[in-house]
Order: structure tokens, then C-alpha cells, then sequence
């Protein structure tokens, strides 16, 4: 008999795409948000970008809630981000700043890395890990991309472009998981609560 009802989960996210998928799980959970500082120091390599600021997304809310005495729970911080050439693509600062990166995308292949931070609030065990999935885009004009952009979606999303949404028609196909590239990779999340003792399935 699992011991899933004894430990809520609590989502370090503001994200609504990860909290539509935290509630795809069925286990008890809630969302508290932390605003931690997302700067890396030089040189990290893409799998420790996002290892470090889940972990820290996690920490944060751990802090907050021993902060309240609450000791019972796993939370949970996640990140992805987009990678092209080595080069790290983050969320668009203008439209021009979109259009500049789904450009450098559009025809070509790239690398989404999300990573997933559990941190057991009672004994303070953690587990940190991340995914990767290779997304291939559709060769597009420029117009088709201004079109997209101009729907407003691309301009909160790491990489400019959001899989679940109208960024679907953009992306020609991918390897590996699709839930790692809107941004909570489900597998590696469930064989992580695994290890707290917690079954999904």
C-alpha cells in the first residue's frame, strides 16, 4: 500500500503549465511560489543550469515553510530551459528579441533541459535531476513568425515558443519526452517521488 496520502506535494512554481500537470498526478498538492534570483555563474554547463535553479526554487519554499513550522510535504522546483549551439535561450525580452530567436530556430534542431528538485521537508532528503528532449521546428517565413509572435504567446516562454499551445503547428517533431518541454518532465518526476516513498501509479 503506497503512502502517497500522508505527504502532499508543494509545487515551487508559478507556472501554469506545470501546475495543470502537478494536478494530472491525482496526489495532494499545493502551490507556493518563490522569487529566487535565476542568475548562474558563468561556464555552468545547460544540465546544471536547471539542477541549480530547481534546487534553489525548492530550498526557497523549504525555508518558507520551516519558517512556518510546517514539516510535512515534498516540494518541488523545476526549470527549463532552451538550447541552441550551446547557446541558452531564455524568455524574450521584446518581440524583436522573439523574432530573433524563433529565427535562429526555425528549420533547425534544439535541445530542451528541464530539471526537477524533490526536497522531503521533514527529513530534508533531496533528490535533484534533470531531462533533455530534441526538438526539430518546421522551416518557416518570416511573416508566419511574425504572425506567431504577435498572438502574444511566445513572449513568456523560454525559447520563445510554448509546445502546448499554438506552438505546436511550429515544431516538427521531437525526440524523447514531451512533457520535459512544457516544462515538468511527469516520468522522471514520478521515478524521483519514487524515492520519497511516494507511488504515482
Amino acid at each position: 500500500m503506497s503512502n502517497s496520502g500522508q505527504k502532499k506535494l508543494i509545487l515551487a512554481s508559478s507556472s501554469p503549465r506545470r501546475q495543470e500537470l502537478i494536478r494530472s498526478l491525482m496526489l495532494p498538492y499545493e502551490i507556493r511560489v518563490s522569487d529566487v534570483n535565476e542568475d548562474t555563474e558563468p561556464g555552468l554547463s545547460p544540465a546544471g543550469i536547471v539542477e541549480q535553479l530547481s534546487s534553489r526554487k525548492a530550498a526557497a519554499v523549504c525555508e518558507m515553510y520551516k519558517q512556518e513550522n510546517k514539516r510535512e510535504g515534498i516540494v518541488i522546483g523545476s526549470d527549463t530551459i532552451v538550447v541552441l549551439d550551446g547557446a541558452v535561450l531564455g524568455k524574450p525580452k521584446d518581440k524583436e528579441d522573439a523574432l530573433r530567436m524563433l529565427t535562429a530556430l526555425q528549420g533547425r534542431a534544439h535541445r530542451v533541459y528541464s530539471g526537477v528538485a524533490c526536497i522531503d521537508l521533514e527529513s530534508g532528503q533531496e533528490a535533484v535531476s534533470h531531462q533533455v528532449t530534441l526538438v526539430y521546428m518546421k522551416p518557416l517565413t518570416r511573416s508566419q513568425l511574425e504572425r506567431y509572435i504577435d498572438t502574444g504567446e511566445p513572449m513568456d516562454k523560454a525559447g520563445s515558443y510554448a509546445i502546448q499551445g499554438l506552438g505546436a503547428t511550429i515544431v516538427e517533431r521531437i525526440e524523447g519526452d514531451y512533457f520535459n518541454v512544457v516544462g515538468l518532465p511527469l516520468s522522471l518526476l514520478s521515478d524521483m517521488l519514487n524515492g520519497f516513498g511516494i507511488a504515482v501509479i
